[in-house]
């Protein structure tokens, strides 16, 4: 066997041991040469750039029935459903011989960052220069390692080159916290070698607020899973930690990124008091010049370069939004349902959405005339696609609207789509602040006036405010043994997040599922407002009678399916396995709790 350039992640001894001689020998996916290449900046730019299209890094969403709003569906969360149950959220995961995440491939990513960053400092190049490129690989390491922890917790470290003689390659994983602590270093160095945006223009690579953006998210998600698996003591803990320390790296980077925006105007958030602003916000082309949207994928048909979620984005695409989801939304005095004369009650869609936060009547379908399917010819919606086939009909009653671009020619140009994709916006920054202060105790009513209540108010609930010391009591609040504060942050998060593939995660570290999840079934609408609707003909009315509904008449899409509820097995299924080959071929491994 010739020299190998290997940079697999080590521990990956079967995936190492088992690959051929063709793989092993191979440069990263650049297929470059080390002879050739590595002489100027504009080859740490090339390398790099390969970066941006991988799909470990960025979801790219261009097979059929993708999109960035299908993930919650797709993931088993209790907010939008698919119209077959999420096998994990069920207990039915299984323990592979082999891959589940842990396959040699699956480290190649791994392998081409550390490949530049144990090659970079060959190149010739000033030193701000080269800091950007090291910044964005850093960058990508981060996200690299953060979906590694979130699968399977504990895990292997490597910053280096890992070649078949190393020692590392039987080593036992790292514990997460430790893992958590070198990506949390890795991006405090992305951020200092990263070149701000501020008011600059777009340029389709990471800057310093991505990298704080990211630094953020991370710090807040590892920090919140120390602390409330610590509280259940479940057999996820992190010994000797409650999550304090990352909960307020969580709040001081968060804290910068906002210091930021109140300094130079970027980011900020888009839209406010524009007409339908945050329905708006999701289905551009073009997110160049929203300062709220801090990295986002541009899609272009004269490169070739489209997703086909307009396919389904014009009906319910197999998935719909669950009561819990709607219930959530406040009334526009700031009050929830379940105590507001302002509520109107549910018997139709129309009556769900009066009086309600305005981010509702954006997120759902309302048969009102005004909420637009297609723009030429124009359609408005007027009925759920329970007609449809199974990939493209409604399965609740409540139809996402959010993220749909109602470009007709694109829809029948192939279903081809070139609305972006948003993979950091500003908003989140700020819901993260907010908790993290709140988890922290150091929140005061100016941080909740700039965050939850900016959000608030850019959607026009200026009647709806939030105020710390003045909290309306919620007998319908979703969590045991918190507070009124924290409740309400985590509704805000719950409702300005929807649909963008961020509540199973949010669950996990909070521990949540035994009471979000387990022994429930999700419902959606009341069935009887479309029993006898008006114009509706008998093909129509036929599938209506046809959706199983519960004892109070609401759409109970998984009855006589999952009669018990759903059963996630609380001390196994918060972490992936890894698989038996590999605990055979390197036994210092250990296996994750329940399996």
């Amino acid at each position: 066997m010739k020299k190998c350039i290997i940079l697999i992640l080590v521990g990956l001894a079967g995936g190492l041991i088992s690959c051929n001689d063709e793989f092993l020998e191979r440069s990263p996916d650049t297929l470059i040469t080390d002879g050739g290449f590595w002489k100027t900046e504009n080859d740490l730019k090339l390398y790099i750039n390969n970066f941006y299209n991988q799909s470990g890094f960025f979801l790219q969403y261009t097979g059929y029935n993708q999109g960035p709003y299908a993930e919650d569906a797709t993931a088993g969360s209790d907010i939008y459903i698919s119209i077959n149950y999420n096998l994990k959220m069920n207990g039915e995961s299984t323990l592979p011989a082999s891959g589940g995440g842990w396959a040699a491939g699956d480290w190649t990513l791994l392998r081409n960052v550390n490949y530049f960053m144990d090659h970079y400092k060959q190149v010739e190049a000033s030193g701000n220069s080269a800091k950007q490129y090291v910044g964005e690989a850093l960058f990508f390491r981060s996200i690299f390692y953060f979906n590694k922890l979130r699968s399977f917790g504990d895990v292997p470290w490597a910053s280096t080159t890992v070649t078949m003689d190393s020692e590392l390659l039987f080593s036992k994983r790292m514990p997460r916290n430790q893992v958590t602590d070198s990506i949390m270093h890795d991006l405090d160095l992305a951020v200092e070698y990263l070149p701000a945006r501020a008011g600059g223009n777009w340029t389709g690579r990471v800057t310093k607020e991505t990298a704080l953006a990211l630094q953020a998210r991370i710090a807040l998600y590892e920090g919140t899973w120390e602390r409330y698996h610590a509280k259940k003591n479940t057999p996820f803990k992190v010994a000797g930690s409650d999550g304090t320390k990352l909960i307020q790296k969580a709040a001081d980077v968060a804290g910068t990124l906002i210091a930021l925006s109140e300094a130079n105007g970027f980011p900020g958030l888009s839209n406010a008091g524009i007409e339908n602003g945050y329905w708006l916000l999701f289905n551009q082309k073009d997110y160049s010049n929203q300062k709220e949207i801090l990295f986002w994928r541009k899609y272009s048909l004269e490169d070739g370069l489209y997703t086909r979620r307009i396919r389904y984005t014009g009906t319910g695409g197999s998935n719909g939004l669950t009561k819990s989801m709607i219930d959530s939304y406040l009334c526009t005095d700031g009050k929830p349902i379940a105590v507001s004369s302002l509520y109107g009650g549910d018997k139709n869609l129309k009556t769900v959405v009066t009086n309600r936060d305005p981010r509702l009547n954006q997120t759902v379908r309302v048969d009102d005339g005004k909420h637009l399917l297609w723009d030429n010819p124009v359609k408005y919606f007027t009925l759920p696609s329970f007609t449809a086939i199974n990939d493209q009909k409604c399965v609740t009653g409540y139809e996402l609207s959010k993220g749909h671009d109602p470009d007709f020619a694109q829809f029948n140009n192939e279903t081809k789509s070139t609305a972006g994709t948003i993979y950091f916006r500003y908003a989140e920054t700020l819901l993260i602040y907010a908790e993290a202060k709140a988890e922290l105790g150091t929140i005061t009513q100016n941080d909740i006036d700039k965050t939850i209540n900016a959000l608030r108010k850019r959607v026009g609930m200026n009647n709806g405010l939030l105020k710390m010391n003045d909290i309306t009591p919620d007998p319908d609040w979703e969590f045991k043994d918190l507070s009124p504060l924290l409740q309400e942050i985590r509704r805000e998060r719950k409702v300005e997040l929807v649909c963008e593939g961020f509540r199973v995660e949010d669950l996990y570290r909070w521990a949540a599922i035994d009471e979000l999840i387990v022994g429930k079934r999700p419902l959606g609408a009341v069935r009887k407002q479309w029993e006898n609707y008006p114009g509706a003909d008998e093909t129509f009315t036929n599938a209506v009678l046809t959706l199983p509904v519960d004892d109070n008449g609401y759409i109970d899409p998984y009855k006589g399916r999952l009669n018990a509820g759903f059963q996630f097995d609380l001390g196994r299924d918060y972490l992936s396995p890894i698989p038996t080959t590999e605990l055979v071929l390197n036994q210092n491994l250990t296996q994750n709790p329940g399996w």
